[in-house]
């Protein structure tokens, strides 16, 4: 797919429903009793492979006027699936879903695509061994496909050595099977979905700074879930309508949890032209419309507690910082060299080819604003958003620019480009 410089980017838009969220609906709603409608839900492909591994565990899962319907079946309702569970490209699903199975009465294998086998388990094999389960990495280096034989769990303290709400939910939702009180303690807070979402069907779990604490065989019951905007998918739209000259663009209905909004955070500091309106709560999740409108940019520096409440929108900040006055750095974001592509590299190596002056580091990179881009063929390795961030890159710089396996976009937002082409005004 090829992107040329833009005209002006002007209108309203709603992006799909938050990514992380949706994971963590369907995988209560499958372990609450009664049914759990869910609006708003993203079709995109990960989010697919949750629901598809639940449909495996004998979970009825129905979409009825764009309201998914899941029909749960208790804690103890999961059976053994018939075969392999394939994740997909999804690391959300299996390493929320390996907490869930370490718990049950049953084996289990997960699996998934090439991708997704190169990721690292560990993080969350070690924790859940720790509590009794027993999880084993068939190729035995701490990969995907992984063998899960369920067992009696012991409650446990655990602190996390990565800043990942992927490990302590893991952790969490296996405290759910627990014979006692199970925590964790994270040196940075992550985003803390799973934690509002337990207490919102039932769950008795505290919050203590960066601890959070699940006592065991709680009653959870379905419920109604609205799943906001996602602030990620929202994060492109952001960029694009400060970096093309008179655009405007409001974009409805995004979730503005603070452990997530460090995009938010991140665009202030540079100083963008960026407000929140309409503020309210719906039910456990804040949420906003946020209007954003063009402007200069000044360079920052991001790193530190930030990091994790907008580990997924570096790419496209990257980008922004290319057209920012002054040298930004960003640091303390190590995480990014196990996303879907080793992010640092990605980014690094796709701006330098759009004749961006930026350097790699250990922790991230460090990007001289100010230099004109220019088009080039981007490799996307397949990342969602590494494809999404180079669009608005395209759309920002001079000449073609091309995005080789655009299509990868479908794994979070299907429908990016027709929703970007839409906000478009036409040439006079």
């Amino acid at each position: 797919m090829k992107f040329t410089k833009s005209a002006p980017l002007w209108g309203e838009i709603t992006v799909p429903g938050d990514k992380s969220i949706s994971h963590r609906a369907v995988m209560l709603g499958s372990l609450a009793e009664g049914t759990t409608e869910v609006t708003n839900f993203l079709k995109g492909a990960d989010c697919l492979s949750t629901i598809r591994a639940f449909q495996a565990m004998g979970i009825d899962i129905e979409e009825k006027d764009d309201t998914l319907l899941i029909h749960g079946k208790g804690l103890d309702g999961l059976q053994a699936p018939k075969e392999t569970l394939d994740m997909g490209n999804s690391g959300t699903t299996t390493r929320l879903l390996s907490g869930i199975l370490a718990g049950q009465d049953f084996e289990t294998t997960l699996t998934g695509d090439d991708s997704l086998k190169k990721r690292p388990m560990n993080r969350v094999i070690t924790p859940l061994s720790q509590m009794g389960a027993k999880i084993e990495s068939l190729p035995g280096n701490g990969c995907m496909p992984l063998h899960i034989t369920g067992s009696r769990l012991d409650g446990i303290h655990y602190t996390t050595p990565v800043k990942s709400a992927q490990v302590k939910s893991a952790i969490l939702l296996a405290g759910l099977y627990a014979d006692g009180p199970t925590s964790v303690t994270e040196a940075a807070l992550t985003r803390n979905h799973t934690e509002l979402m337990l207490r919102y069907f039932g769950a008795e779990i505290t919050t203590e700074g960066t601890t959070s604490t699940i006592r065991p065989r709680p009653h959870l019951v379905g419920q109604k879930v609205e799943v906001p905007g996602d602030i990620s998918s929202a994060a492109y739209f952001i960029a694009a309508a400060l970096l093309i000259p008179d655009s405007q663009i409001l974009i409805r209905n995004v979730g503005i949890n603070h452990s997530r909004d460090g995009i938010l955070r991140a665009v202030h500091a540079m100083g963008g032209d960026i407000h929140l309106l309409n503020r309210r709560k719906d039910q456990a999740e804040p949420v906003a419309d946020i209007l954003v409108r063009s402007g200069s940019l000044k360079a920052a520096v991001i790193g530190g507690d930030l990091i994790p409440a907008l580990i997924d929108e570096i790419p496209v900040l990257a980008v922004l910082a290319c057209f920012a006055e002054g040298t930004t750095v960003i640091k303390d974001a190590q995480e990014l060299k196990v996303k879907e592509s080793n992010r640092i590299d990605t980014v690094v190596s796709n701006l330098k080819a759009m004749g961006a002056h930026v350097e790699a580091t250990e922790d991230g990179m460090i990007i001289e604003g100010g230099h004109p881009l220019h088009g080039a063929l981007i490799q996307s390795h397949l990342d969602h958003r590494i494809a999404m961030s180079f669009a608005i890159a395209g759309l920002a710089a001079d000449g073609e620019t091309e995005i080789d396996h655009a299509e990868c976009v479908t794994i979070s937002y299907p429908r990016f480009y027709e929703d970007l082409k839409s906000l478009q005004m036409e040439e006079e």
